[in-house]
C-alpha cells in the first residue's frame, strides 16, 4: 500500500469517526441525565455539610494556596493575600470574581489572568511558574485582550479558539480563565463559559460510553474515550460540553429539587464526583 492509499485511507476512517461522535454527541443531548443522577446531585444539595452552601451559586467554594509561592508573578491583585506576610491562605470563586472586575476597571487582563490561576492550581507547586510562562511570550496579554473581546461580541467558543494559541496554557485552564472573565463581565455572546478539565470530561466520557451502548452503539466507549479524552478538547468539543451542560441544568432546574439556575453548580458537583454515569 502507498503513502498516499494509506493516508487517505486513514482521512476516511477520521470521518467515519467524527459521523459516529456526532451521533454520540447527539444521543448525549437527548438523554441528558438520568433519574438516579437527578437524585444523587439533590441529595447533594440539600445536604448541611456538602451542597446546601451552593443553594445561591458557586461563589463560595474555596480553594487553598500558598501567597509565597506566587512572589516572582506579576501583576498581583490588591484583593488578594500579602504574599510577604502569609504562609496560607484561601480564596473562593466569588473573591476571585472580585479581583477579576477589579482588574477589568483598570484595564489589566494579565492580573486577572493571575487571579484565575492561583484559584486553579491552588496548592499545586508549579502553578505560578507554569502562569508565569504563558505571561512571558510576547502575544499574551494582547491574546487575553482579544480572547474577552471575543467573549462578548462573539461567545466562548471564539474564545476560547484564540486562548488555546498561547504555548502552556492548556483547555483546563483557559477555561478557568474564561469562566471568571464572563462572571465578572455584564454580558457575554451567548451562554457563559464554564470549566472543563480532566475530571469533567472523565464524567462526560462514562456518560457517552453508558448512553451510546444503551442505544445499541458498541462502538461507543471507543469514541468516548477519543472524544472526552484527558487533555487536548478541540473548540467544538468545548461547544458540545456547554451545550449538555445547560442542558443537563434545565433538567435539574425542572426537576423537583430545588436546583439553582447556576450551570457553575453542575460544574462544581460533577468534578465533585457527586454522581458517577457508571452507577
Amino acid at each position: 500500500m502507498t503513502r498516499q492509499m494509506r493516508k487517505k485511507g486513514a482521512t476516511l476512517a477520521m470521518r467515519h469517526d467524527q459521523r459516529r461522535a456526532d451521533k454520540l454527541d447527539e444521543t448525549m443531548l437527548e438523554l441528558l441525565l438520568p433519574e438516579s443522577a437527578v437524585e444523587s446531585l439533590g441529595r447533594w444539595l440539600a445536604d448541611p455539610e456538602r451542597g446546601r452552601r451552593y443553594t445561591n451559586g458557586s461563589g463560595p467554594h474555596s480553594i487553598p494556596y500558598t501567597p509565597s509561592k506566587w512572589m516572582v508573578v506579576a501583576p498581583w491583585s490588591s484583593t488578594f493575600a500579602d504574599r510577604t506576610a502569609a504562609d496560607s491562605a484561601s480564596v473562593s470563586r466569588a473573591e476571585v470574581v472580585a479581583a477579576v472586575r477589579a482588574a477589568e476597571q483598570s484595564e489589566s487582563w494579565a492580573e486577572a489572568f493571575v487571579a484565575t490561576q492561583v484559584w486553579g492550581y491552588g496548592v499545586t507547586g508549579y502553578g505560578s511558574y507554569r502562569t508565569r510562562q504563558v505571561l512571558a511570550q510576547p502575544s499574551a496579554e494582547a491574546v487575553l485582550n482579544e480572547a474577552v473581546s471575543l467573549l462578548v461580541d462573539e461567545g466562548a467558543v471564539a474564545a476560547y479558539e484564540v486562548l488555546n494559541t498561547l504555548d502552556g496554557l492548556g483547555p483546563a485552564f483557559l477555561t478557568k480563565f474564561l469562566y471568571f472573565a464572563a462572571q465578572a463581565l455584564p454580558e457575554v455572546k451567548g451562554p457563559r463559559p464554564l470549566i472543563l478539565d480532566s475530571v469533567l470530561a472523565g464524567v462526560l466520557r462514562r456518560h457517552a460510553t453508558k448512553v451510546g451502548r444503551a442505544v445499541g452503539y458498541e462502538w461507543s466507549e471507543a469514541i468516548a474515550k477519543w472524544i472526552w479524552r484527558d487533555s487536548g478538547w478541540s473548540s467544538h468539543r468545548y461547544d458540545v460540553y456547554l451545550r449538555w451542560m445547560y442542558a443537563a441544568n434545565d433538567r435539574l432546574g425542572a426537576a423537583s429539587i430545588d436546583w439553582p439556575a447556576a450551570p457553575d453548580v453542575l460544574e462544581l458537583a460533577l468534578f465533585s464526583a457527586i454522581w458517577d454515569p457508571e452507577y
